[in-house]
């Protein structure tokens, strides 16, 4: 894709994704920055920012569990590399604990892709796993949207026991819904 490519379905994606009930009611969500090849997020984040949304962003824990902090606009942002992994943009400021995500009324997850079923295929870090299991001992049920490019949205992912299905896929074209 080329960058007008990227920007153009980045902008798409925010237009979907903040058409949603479930965002539109949000006073909370839990999102991520996008990097590398992932669909663009900063556009919906700076979105839901000027709605008044609060916006909880992850950052990364030695053993790849996710603490989380407030979003306050990209000067917020610090560029951090884990290792010899990925760069990752993550909130500068205060971190807020692992619980943090449990008071978010949408959970935006990113992934690889997403089959007929809902079942998410992530980056193999575990990291979301461990978010949807706090989610599910806190007893809380934020709406759990994956976003993706259109091409990503697959017949069949594999699955393993823990795997739990997400709510809809948001793509530049549209939004699927799986319960």
């Amino acid at each position: 894709m080329t960058a007008d490519d990227v920007r153009v379905s980045a902008d798409a994606l925010a237009r979907r994704a903040l058409g949603l009930p479930e965002m539109a009611g949000a006073h909370a969500v839990a999102a991520y920055v996008s990097v590398g090849a992932e669909p663009g997020t900063r556009a919906l984040l700076d979105a839901l920012r000027a709605r008044g949304v609060r916006v909880l962003l992850p950052a990364l824990l030695p053993d790849n569990d996710l603490d989380w902090g407030e979003y306050a606009g990209e000067n917020s942002l610090a560029r951090v590399r884990h290792g010899g992994r990925m760069d990752l943009y993550e909130p500068a400021g205060e971190r807020l604990g692992p619980d943090a995500v449990t008071e978010a009324d949408v959970v935006l997850l990113p992934g690889v892709a997403v089959d007929g079923r809902g079942l998410r295929l992530g980056r193999g870090g575990g990291s979301y796993d461990r978010v949807l299991a706090r989610l599910e001992r806190a007893g809380a049920r934020p709406a759990l949207l994956v976003l993706l490019y259109d091409g990503e949205v697959v017949a069949h992912v594999p699955a393993l026991p823990h795997d739990r299905p997400v709510d809809a896929v948001v793509t530049p074209s549209g939004v699927r819904r799986f319960r």
